[in-house]
């Protein structure tokens, strides 16, 4: 009988600040930072204490795996990262040594782009593991279930508390234009479209909010590179300049909190919004979500489904 598995990919992050220039090193490639960029990114780090990506991945990674097995599926899910540890290659070797034969991959980043997207699946296509890629569940119902889900609540108090509908902003990490631009031999890249279109759908899912926006966060910092906009810096001018006195920040590009929620949305984007005199606040993230885990089983499901189907007689 062939053993399947299910196996889950995300960004990564290391668990000291100490850490942070090797961490950077896996994410460019090798290619070195300033030092300003990389002490900016250390004192990010110190003033939200650590990055609990790993650990909400692992414990998403037990929730489908609790999910499966709820509807008698006993398929193990493993969970791998691109830039730090657990490393993708050595999950996989643990896999086959488990004697895993196929797995369904899904990368935790619903919005599919080549320049992420794009390199886990490079990552595992050189295993010999036989694979089902999902490259994009952005419009997933489930995935849209979940966000709703932590939006409402956290919308209905903070509009009780301003006293009158607060407008939402709804966020998905930026990319350099050239890399979703289309070129000789290939199509523009589908992330921006898909991006906005979870942002569509979770706002179709909640009639009540009238008044909602979208924006990319997270721009980098070099002064040559065009990075996809409007900026939340922008989309925040413009709001307060309606005479909006809250507003309500959900990414739908995060599944978990890490150093672009708990820093760029918590800290910097709250004190950019004070100073216009905009009180920000923002859902929980998903997390440890069980409609979110039930998403994930779903797309399992139908990965491992496509894997059995394309043995041969």
């Amino acid at each position: 009988m062939v053993k399947q598995a299910v196996l889950l990919l995300a960004h990564g992050t290391p668990e000291t600040i100490a850490q942070i220039p090797e961490y950077l090193r896996n994410v460019t490639g090798g290619r070195p930072l300033p030092p300003a960029a990389v002490e900016e990114i250390q004192r990010r780090y110190a003033l939200i204490g650590h990055s609990p990506l790993t650990e909400i991945t692992l414990e998403q990674a037990r929730l489908v795996e609790a999910e499966l097995a709820a509807n008698s599926e006993r398929v193990p899910v493993y969970a791998a990262m691109r830039n730090w540890h657990p490393y993708i290659a050595g999950v996989i070797r643990q896999m086959r040594a488990d004697g895993v034969e196929e797995a369904a991959v899904l990368c935790l980043a619903p919005q599919n782009s080549r320049l992420s997207v794009g390199l886990y699946r490079r990552a595992v296509e050189f295993s010999d593991l036989r694979i089902d890629f999902t490259e994009s569940w952005a419009g997933h119902p489930l995935l849209i279930a979940a966000f709703a889900e932590r939006l409402q609540p956290a919308w209905r108090k903070l509009s009780a508390e301003a006293g009158s509908p607060v407008p939402v902003l709804f966020t998905a990490h930026s990319v350099p234009v050239r890399t979703v631009q289309a070129s000789e031999g290939q199509s523009a890249d589908p992330y921006a479209e898909q991006a906005r279109r979870t942002a569509e759908l979770v706002a179709e899912r909640l009639p009540e909010i009238a008044q909602w926006s979208f924006a990319f966060q997270s721009q980098g910092a070099s002064s040559t590179t065009a990075w996809l906009g409007p900026t939340v810096e922008e989309m925040l001018e413009l709001i307060a300049s309606t005479g909006a006195h809250a507003i309500l920040l959900q990414p739908i590009g995060f599944l978990s909190d890490h150093v672009e929620i708990l820093y760029d949305v918590d800290i910097y984007f709250r004190e950019f919004a004070a100073k216009l005199n905009l009180r920000l606040e923002r859902p929980e993230s998903l997390n440890a979500s069980a409609t979110l885990a039930r998403a994930i089983a779903d797309l399992a499901r139908q990965g491992l489904a496509r894997l059995a189907s394309r043995r041969p007689a």
